[in-house]
């Protein structure tokens, strides 16, 4: 704390050695009880050869921004960095739908559980890429469909691409507040309300101007933020990554979240 406090032993025996969600909770809970901007993290108290030599791009970073991370505390907050969900696949990183092939972040293929052990990341990122491009050219070539030329003739310019903006920025807003590090109830319905305004505008969008990069992009970040909370909605527990105050107990057996057409 700015205090100098250590908050980490209240929180779990491990201290600041817990696991990150674990940490990233006790960050989030202390920062919303004191109203503070950030935490700190000291690492002060090791030698200047030992960060140069184990921390050097930290040290550097830190020193364009003006921290000597030697004498001072680093100020640290909670970040999303990796989705632990997505696009089921199979081994061979295939998805249900013919020819569509899911790698990476955007995929779930269950490797990870419920929260993905620190450097894991190249496994999906990797080997299932790998596997990929093996079963893709493995299979006989075959023509690609055409696809339908997109009529934009009825529609005109956006007259403010200040709204596209805007929306942007709110989605990721009001998805960190409330689908964020804590969830509940009561924040995952705000957070579907709101969503469902943008799509509503998204579709004006749509209807009445050209369509551009931006726009596409802002389409997708709600479809994505949609399936996220619907599926946050649907699990009526604690495990891993997703932690509900209202549901703060693990139940005995996982239940499936993942969502299908029509649901």
């Amino acid at each position: 704390l700015p205090d100098g406090t250590r908050f980490m032993p209240a929180h779990d025996e491990r201290g600041e050695l817990a696991p990150r969600d674990v940490v990233a909770r006790a960050i989030d809970f202390e920062m919303k009880k004191h109203g503070l901007d950030c935490v700190f993290l000291d690492i002060s108290h090791q030698s200047p050869e030992f960060l140069r030599e184990h921390f050097p791009n930290i040290l550097a970073r830190c020193a364009e921004l003006g921290i000597d991370i030697t004498r001072e505390p680093i100020p640290v907050v909670p970040a999303a960095h990796y989705t632990c969900g997505g696009v089921v696949t199979d081994l061979r990183a295939r998805t249900d739908l013919d020819g569509l092939y899911c790698v990476g972040e955007a995929s779930c293929t269950g490797l990870h559980g419920a929260n993905r052990l620190a450097s894991n990341s190249l496994l999906e990122c990797m080997v299932f890429a790998r596997a990929a491009v093996a079963d893709i050219t493995a299979q006989p070539a075959r023509a690609m469909p055409g696809v339908r030329p997109w009529d934009d003739s009825r529609v005109i310019d956006a007259d403010e691409q200040v709204v596209i903006a805007h929306n942007w920025h709110e989605l990721r807003r009001f998805m960190w507040d409330y689908v964020g590090i804590v969830r509940t109830d009561k924040r995952l319905e705000r957070a579907a309300h709101r969503i469902e305004l943008l799509k509503a505008e998204i579709q004006e969008f749509y209807a009445r101007f050209h369509v551009t990069r931006d726009l596409l992009e802002l389409r997708n970040l709600v479809q994505v933020a949609d399936l996220i909370v619907r599926s946050a909605q649907a699990r009526k527990e604690s495990r891993g990554l997703h932690f509900s105050r209202d549901y703060p107990e693990l139940l005995p057996k996982a239940l499936p979240t993942v969502l299908t057409p029509g649901l």
